[in-house]
């Protein structure tokens, strides 16, 4: 498995396009204490850094929590326009809790040169080809973009759950893509290596380029590398501190039939976030 290992993250080529910009959810604190109640920042931005996305709740199309045991379908029903996402998620039961966002499309139109840049810094060399090969480099793109963010969160102390009974944070979605652990990060060891696998639409992606950052402590900068699917569509990389960590790829293809009056291309972009390994936990302190 080739790897590129940038320490400092270099400015994107198209910044200020929505393109350009990772998309990830956000707790206040990935590790929580039974019973908290938190609201999920949905970000988007570079560098592990972030700003809000949308304050639109006519923007999600989906949002869910898988526990252990339960799930919770956070969903906005029938939202106008005009309605507001609201993001507290309540955690209740000890495990390791998965949330799921998927959001409605969205249509952007870039010139030949900018969505040509686009394509070498996300790696879609598919898509690079066929517009190379019809001749259609400095021609305007449309392109219709949906974006897939999943988050692990830790409540409790692992061990207060059996590892067979909480495997939540493995599920797989069926999502248009998805970036799915093959290990709980949180039951690891310092230093031990993860695999994540890249799946479209339920088959292995071999090839997709997966951007990968690494919070630092004390102030130090976002470490950054890129890495690429393996023919099975996995990835590997070692959890080398406590994290916060954020994975995200990008995939493209045609525009559907539905949507080919908007757009001629179609992009996912998705997104993993979640916390180092536990070293140690504080439990809640007892009421008397």
């Amino acid at each position: 498995m080739n790897s590129r290992a940038l320490f400092f993250a270099a400015p994107l080529l198209l910044a200020g396009s929505a393109l350009a910009h990772e998309f990830w959810l956000e707790p206040p604190r990935f590790q929580l204490k039974p019973g908290e109640t938190v609201s999920l920042k949905l970000l988007v931005g570079e560098s592990f850094t972030g700003k809000p996305w949308t304050t639109k709740a006519s923007k999600v199309l989906r949002l869910v929590r898988y526990g252990p045991a339960d799930s919770t379908d956070l969903t906005p029903l029938n939202p106008s326009e005009t309605d507001t996402l609201r993001t507290a998620v309540q955690f209740t039961q000890p495990g390791t809790h998965l949330l799921a966002l998927s959001s409605t499309d969205s249509f952007i139109e870039l010139t030949g040169e900018q969505f040509t840049a686009y394509l070498r810094e996300e790696g879609l060399d598919f898509v690079l080809r066929q517009r190379q090969q019809r001749g259609e480099q400095g021609k305007a793109a449309r392109e219709t973009y949906r974006r897939r963010a999943k988050a692990l969160v830790q409540v409790g102390d692992p061990s207060a759950v059996p590892a067979a009974q909480d495997s939540a944070c493995l599920r797989a979605l069926g999502l248009p893509l998805e970036l799915i652990p093959e290990q709980n990060p949180y039951r690891l060891a310092a230093g031990k290596a993860l695999t994540v696998r890249v799946m479209r639409n339920g088959k292995p992606l071999k090839g997709a380029a997966v951007h990968i950052w690494q919070r630092q402590a004390a102030g130090q900068p976002t470490s950054h590398f890129t890495t690429h699917a393996n023919q099975n569509g996995r990835i590997l990389l070692r959890l080398s501190g406590p994290g916060p960590y954020l994975l995200a790829t990008v995939d493209m293809g045609p525009a559907p039939a539905s949507l080919r009056s908007r757009a001629d291309w179609q992009s996912t972009r998705a997104s993993l976030t979640f916390g180092g390994p536990v070293v140690s936990f504080q439990p809640s302190p007892k009421k008397h």
